[in-house]
């Protein structure tokens, strides 16, 4: 299959350009209303990349987004974000009659400069969360942002004062700081769908430590299990937090040393033996890691059971 070329939007002066907007009134960021933008003609035929941040709530949008290799059908009151620099594409709307709202919001890095959102807001998980995991927002929560985006609009319209930028960025802190709230109220609402991602893990953890070839294969990484889920890694470490108390790291680790417990107690096999058997290249690194969940050796746990 033909790949779609991308096209990269520089600045948001540009993205107003072809959406038919009006110049931005800040150059660094700006808020706009979904029932303004004019969709390209060939906004189906290519993928997109943006050098800003693009926070968005949509509703009455019918097109699907593929975004993180996975596609998305978005429904009522999503609330999805993009980071610069990351690809994402549209397809072709299945109902252009429906009546569109929403807002988006766009910041250029640059506004962001000599601020202390610069460096935090590569911190909060949803920026890389997988598309099918998009934030669903209640009316309250809703409100709440639709609050916040209020007072951002307010203040660039506003005479630009030094005081602005400050105010602007507070407001974006308390916007993705609510929305962390949210998505940690979206895990715990919807826990059947998530224990069952938790079961699948399991599942998968298990048939990778029984096959044959682990030797060859090496441990399981955090992305190979993310990628086998079909949700991104961030979003699997933070929904195991919320279930276990352990991000993905943590929780390989503990299924490998059930493993190496097991094998310790019920086989005669070397130490080394059963390091090479979980993967490790070397004895040292398994024995660190023995050492640091259980405060044993591997002989020492062996010992035990003499």
């Amino acid at each position: 299959m033909e790949q779609k070329k991308i096209t990269k939007i520089s600045t948001i002066t540009e993205f107003h350009r072809l959406r038919g907007l009006p110049k931005p009134e800040h150059p660094l960021i700006s808020v706009i209303d979904f029932n303004a933008i004019q969709r390209p003609a060939d906004i189906g035929e290519v993928n997109w990349m943006f050098d800003f941040y693009q926070i968005s709530l949509k509703r009455g949008i019918s097109a699907k987004l593929k975004y993180g290799q996975q596609e998305y059908d978005f429904d009522e009151g999503v609330l999805f974000f993009i980071s610069p620099n990351q690809v994402f594409g549209i397809a072709a709307e299945k109902d252009a009659t429906t009546e569109r709202s929403g807002w988006m919001l766009l910041i250029h890095p640059d506004f962001l400069w000599n601020t202390p959102l610069a460096k935090t807001i590569k911190q909060y998980e949803f920026f890389d969360y997988a598309v099918n995991e998009a934030l669903f927002l209640s009316e309250k929560e809703e409100n709440t942002l639709n609050g916040i985006i209020g007072n951002i609009r307010q203040e660039y319209h506003s005479n630009i004062d030094k005081f602005s930028k400050q105010i602007i960025v507070s407001q974006l802190e308390s916007l993705l700081n609510y929305s962390e709230r949210f998505y940690n109220r979206q895990f715990i609402t919807r826990e059947q769908a998530n224990h069952q991602v938790l079961d699948r893990l399991e599942h998968l953890l298990s048939d990778y430590f029984k096959s044959d070839d682990l030797v060859s294969k090496g441990l399981p990484t955090v992305q190979y299990l993310a990628d086998s889920l079909h949700v991104s890694p961030g979003y699997l470490s933070s929904l195991l937090r919320m279930l276990t108390g352990q991000n993905t790291q943590q929780h390989i680790h503990g299924k490998l040393i059930e493993l190496a417990k097991e094998k310790l107690s019920t086989t005669g096999l070397t130490v080394s033996e059963i390091a090479y058997e979980l993967g490790f290249e070397h004895i040292q690194s398994f024995s660190k890691l023995f050492k640091s969940k259980t405060n044993l050796s591997p002989l020492q746990f062996r010992q035990a059971f003499n």
